[in-house]
């Protein structure tokens, strides 16, 4: 995958391998999409309760796909095997946000989910 310069703390790295390790059904989940052996993608995702349903839901952190490889089915495999899980697991339903300057990734979006009404934010 290509590197990307982002501006998060080591540590916060740190602290998210870790949970994503640690086993725990709160914590993280991840997953790693390869071909040819190599790294391609990889999601993100964690289960928790929710006031307005009486299951858990499970909330989509992460999905990334590898700008070369976009268009070639990793984020829809990546999210097929999130949605199983889920399904497997007895959630309701998979929730996630999206940044609207990201050109291809609202079409994707809008292929497999709808659109909440809702806004995101947060504080400053």
């Amino acid at each position: 995958m290509r590197s990307r310069d982002t501006k998060i703390n080591i540590a916060v790295y740190q602290s998210t391998f870790a949970w994503l390790m640690c086993g725990e059904d709160q914590e993280f989940h991840g997953l790693i999409a390869e071909m040819d052996g190599k790294p391609v993608g990889l999601t993100h995702y964690f289960f928790h309760r929710n006031a307005w349903k009486t299951n858990n839901v499970c909330y989509l952190q992460d999905l990334y796909a590898d700008p070369d490889t976009r268009g070639m089915g990793v984020g829809r495999a990546l999210l097929d095997a999130v949605h199983k899980t889920a399904n497997e697991n007895g959630y309701s339903s998979v929730l996630w946000q999206n940044c609207d300057t990201k050109a291809t990734a609202p079409q994707f979006h809008d292929e497999i989910a709808k659109l909440s009404p809702f806004l995101n934010y947060e504080r400053i």
